[in-house]
């Protein structure tokens, strides 16, 4: 047996790909407000990656900007707007999808500091979508934890296959992850997107039970090549579906 099968179970118990992990129904994690990240420019590419993802068997999306002091300093009067926008067009499309917006926060001080104005855009149970560098540790991400909790947030961190400092040291994702902190793997990730690496780590994530959320992080067009091919072969047993909690969210 594969390591694939002992990880999602026999195919007597797994569902197929089609349509694409319609048993998340939402995705949580995206850069779908046009011009105010990295990810899509225009409205119309917004428009075009949500029909995308409605193909797939989502039913609603809650995208997640970034704000970041050094390259992407959004906040609520830059992503709310730009939310309006989306929906807007949507809705001249007659594109029937619930969409709703928070952020994906970068851990630095300026972070530290919206922490304690407690108004940090959340989502679902007041989640808060938080990163970090991928090569370097954060010397902020103990002390953020702290601080989210006490002000009654619930940290998720987002792609934690994704950071490299860690790779090694396999331990200090459990500390994190002891410590009340839910791990969101991309999707993209299962199959390999972005490196070999990072689809062993999601794996022994699943293996685990690490995994709270599955996101796209989708950021336009590029990504629609492994959305519809790349992951045709990753399958869920029903007990990691059932773990998932993106269809909380609806």
């Amino acid at each position: 047996m594969s390591f694939l099968s002992k990880l999602f179970g026999s195919k007597s118990q797994v569902v197929p790909f089609e349509p694409a992990f319609n048993f998340l129904q939402v995705d949580m994690h995206s850069h779908l407000i046009p011009g105010i990240d990295d990810g899509v420019d225009t409205v119309e590419h917004s428009v075009l990656v949500i029909k995308e993802l409605m193909a797939q068997g989502y039913k609603k999306i809650i995208t997640t900007p970034h704000i970041m002091f050094d390259s992407f300093r959004n906040s609520r009067e830059t992503i709310l707007p730009g939310l309006d926008l989306v929906r807007e067009a949507l809705r001249k499309e007659n594109i029937d999808i619930e969409i709703e917006a928070a952020a994906e926060y970068y851990l630095d001080e300026q972070f530290l500091d919206l922490i304690k104005s407690k108004n940090l855009m959340s989502f679902g149970k007041n989640y808060v979508l938080i990163e970090t560098n991928y090569m370097h540790a954060s010397p902020l991400l103990n002390k953020a934890i702290f601080d989210l909790k006490m002000a009654g947030y619930r940290p998720i961190l987002a792609h934690p296959e994704r950071y490299v400092y860690l790779y090694d040291h396999f331990e200090k994702f459990e500390e994190i992850y002891e410590r009340g902190v839910l791990f969101q793997v991309n999707l993209f990730s299962l199959a390999a997107y972005y490196s070999p690496k990072s689809r062993e780590m999601s794996e022994m994530m699943i293996e685990k039970n690490m995994v709270d959320f599955i996101g796209t992080d989708i950021h336009g067009e590029r990504h629609f090549k492994a959305l519809k091919e790349g992951l045709n072969n990753v399958l869920f047993s029903t007990a990691n579906q059932e773990r998932i909690k993106n269809k909380s969210l609806l």
